[in-house]
Formats: C-alpha cells, structure tokens, sequence
C-alpha cells in the first residue's frame, strides 16, 4: 500500500467524529470491523460530501434492471447494489488519496486498514467543511438561479405543448379537406391529361380546317376574278356581235348555272368557315378552362406544400418539446439533489451551532469555577503572606531545581517543537494534494 499523506487518526478521534455526524460507533466495532459496519459507515461518509446512501441507490437500481428487462432479477439485484456501492465509495476514496481501495475492503475489512481508509475520508470531509464554503455558497445560489430557469422553462413546456395542441387540431380539422383536395387534384390532373390531348387533336383539325378554309378563300378569289374577266369579255362580245336572242337565252342559262354553282361553292364556304369559327370558339373556351385548371393545380400545390411545411414544423417542434423535457427532468433531479444538500448543510450548521453553544456554557461554568477559586485564593493568601518568609528560603532551592527543569524542558519542547513542524508539513502536503485532486484554490493564512 502506498504511504499516505493525510495524518493518521485515534480511534477516539474517529468515534468522536462519526457520533457528531450521528453514527455513533464502539471501539469493538472498529477492532473487528464486519462487511455490514464498514458499508454503513462507509456510506455515513459518503453522505456527508454527496448525500448518497443505500436508500438513494435503490431507485437506479431498479431502473437498470427495468432497462435491461432480466427474467431473474433477484439474482442480479444484490450484485448490481454491490456494484454501485463499490464505484460510488471508490470515488470518495481515490478523492481522499486512497488509491488503492478494493472491493476487500468492504466485503474482507481489516482493522489497520479501515482505520486508515477512515482516517482518509474524515480528514477528506473535514478538509471540503473547513475550505468549501464558498462553494457552498456559490451552490445555493445555482440553485436558486436554476429554480427561476426551472419555471421560465415549464411556462415555456407549457407554452409550446399549447401552440402544439393547437396545431394539432389544426391539422386534424384540415385532414378531411387535405384528402378531399388530394382527390380533386388527382380527378382536375386526370382530367387535364385528358383535355391536353382533346386539345392537341383539336389544334390538329383547326389547322386543318384553316388551311382548307384558305383554300377556299383562294379559289373564291380565283373564280370572282374569273367572272369578272368573263363578264367584260361578255361585255366587248355583245358589243361586237349582232344580239341573238336563243344564243342569248342559252349563254344566260349557262352563266345563271354557273352562277348557281359558285354561290352553292360559297354558300358552302361560308358554312363551314362558321363551323370553323364556332370550333375556335370552343377551343379558346377549352384552353381557359385548362387554364382554370392549371391554376387550380397551381393553388393546390401551394396547399401541399404549405402542409408539408406545417408537419415538418411540428415535428420540429415536438423533438424540440422532447428536449424541454429532458431538461426539465434533470433540472428537477438537480434540484432535489440540491435541495438535499441544502438540507444537510442546515443540518451540519445547527450541529456546530449547538456544539458551540454547549461550549460557551462550558466555558462560562469554568470562569465562574475559577473566579471562586480566586476568591478563596485572596482569602489564602493573607495566610499565605506569613509563611512566605519562611518558603523563601525553600524558593531559593526550589529556583536552581526549576533552573534544571527548565533546561530540560526546553530541550524537550525544541524535539516538540520540531515534531510538530514536520507534522505540519505533511499536513501542509496533504491539503495541497487535495486541492489539486479537487481542482479547487487553497490559500494559507
């Protein structure tokens, strides 16, 4: 084992100790130490710098063994205990620099060794009493920061779980008229696809109708200038030749026939460039209804995606509502941890306050003690003052033997004295261990 560097303890020291934090021991106990008295008084220490004790690890326990869904669980409980309670004091014994501690120490205790682990922790303890109040102090007041942060954050649970609740119902209220959206853009898309193509076959025919409509325009113009030079050469050959009135009748059967004709032709014409006007009429309704419906498909996807948008905001905010909870919980296990603490310290300092005040009733009992005991002294002394005469003489002897006592109390009190700077510089050492072991700042008065 290595050397320790903390000052061994009495066993008188460590019960007197242990009964001021309310675990009072025997001197039997501590010269056969038991597995059953080194765990309980193990765990008395333990309370005092983090208040854990057997009762407190009960609650892990089980929600491991929940976690790990064990058919047997009796047979892993006492284990996994074990397993906790070893970790947890081998923490407080490598911070009081015994690095060495082992499960043998708390199932197969020695007494030199226990005494000594002892000595560790209750100089440990002491030493985080006597430098952590500050630290203390700085605690309570996280503490008291983090319940404000503790209810700012339940208002804001509380706050989002509403503005969730809501757009859940939101959402739920919208579901019937998203579906029936879906099935409106499904039927105007099925439908468009089956315009697109009317559409197309009808562009087809317009164009069609409008070339053969040209067409005809072309061999209206054609057959109009046609009569025209037939009747101006009609014209010079009437005036050139002698009137015949059978040829005449003949000539105006043939033209009236042809004349019949053309206007049949372009009877014709005219009829079907109305049907192809009444077509392009239809197809520049067609084309706004599509229009209609590409903007209708327009709004719908503007819908979808507005809803999309929407889910994936609440799902942002149920993960961040999550997170608040997580939050929530271990500022509530924080807090009781602290509360638990503060507890125990308000304990700790009624402890010293009685301690000091059955002192100060102690002492005042002393002083009343000695101020009789000077009284009768005065009254002595004029008793005293006789036989002084007569105890000088003895003085002078008594002086040269207080000479020789004197020189050798003073050789004593130099060994004294040198013990005890030593004693203090390991002292002096061990703080500083501590210190640094605790990453806290030590200053020497």
């Amino acid at each position: 084992m290595a050397k320790a560097i903390f000052p061994r303890m009495e066993m008188a020291e460590i019960m007197s100790t242990l009964s001021g934090w309310g675990f009072p021991v025997s001197q039997p106990q501590l010269m056969h130490p038991t597995p059953e008295f080194v765990e309980n008084v193990y765990f008395a220490c333990l309370q005092q710098v983090t208040e854990l004790n057997q009762e407190s690890l009960k609650e892990p326990v089980q929600s491991a063994l929940d976690a790990a869904q064990l058919e047997d669980r009796d047979l892993y409980t006492n284990a996994l205990a074990s397993s906790f309670m070893l970790y947890h004091i081998t923490r407080l014994a490598r911070a009081a620099r015994v690095d060495d501690f082992n499960s043998k120490d708390l199932h197969q205790p020695e007494r030199d060794r226990t005494l000594l682990i002892l000595s560790a922790f209750i100089n440990f303890i002491k030493f985080t009493e006597q430098f952590c109040e500050t630290f203390v102090k700085d605690l309570r007041d996280r503490s008291a920061k983090l319940l404000v942060e503790r209810d700012q954050l339940l208002q804001e649970v509380e706050d989002v779980e509403g503005a969730i609740e809501e757009l859940q119902a939101k959402i739920n209220e919208d579901e019937p008229r998203r579906v029936q959206l879906k099935d409106e853009n499904d039927a105007l898309r099925k439908k468009l696809f089956e315009t697109k193509g009317l559409q197309v076959a009808a562009l087809e025919e317009r164009e069609k109708l409008k070339a053969e409509n040209n067409d005809l325009i072309m061999r209206r113009k054609i057959l109009n200038e046609e009569i025209n030079s037939l009747t101006e050469a009609i014209s010079r050959t009437n005036s050139r030749i002698v009137q015949s009135p059978e040829r005449i009748r003949k000539t105006i059967a043939t033209m009236s026939h042809t004349t019949m004709e053309d206007k049949k032709t372009v009877a014709m014409n005219e009829a079907k460039a109305r049907d192809l006007q009444i077509k392009i009429s239809v197809l520049l309704n067609i084309e706004k209804d599509i229009r209609g419906c590409v903007e209708q498909l327009q709004t719908i996807e503007r819908e979808v995606k507005s809803l999309q948008l929407s889910q994936k905001q609440l799902a942002e905010v149920k993960d961040h509502l999550d997170d608040k909870k997580i939050e929530r919980n271990e500022l509530k296990m924080r807090q009781e941890r602290v509360q638990k603490q503060l507890a125990n310290a308000q304990e700790k300092l009624e402890r010293a306050q009685k301690h000091a005040e059955d002192k100060k009733h102690a002492s005042h009992r002393t002083i009343e003690r000695l101020q009789r005991e000077y009284d009768e002294m005065v009254l002595e002394r004029k008793d005293n003052d006789k036989q002084v005469e007569e105890l000088r003489g003895e003085a002078n002897a008594v002086e040269e033997k207080m000479a020789e006592h004197l020189r050798a109390s003073e050789l004593e009190l130099t060994e004294l004295l040198a013990e005890y700077w030593k004693l203090r510089h390991e002292t002096d050492v061990f703080m500083e261990t501590l210190a640094n072991k605790l990453n806290m700042r030590v200053t020497t008065e």
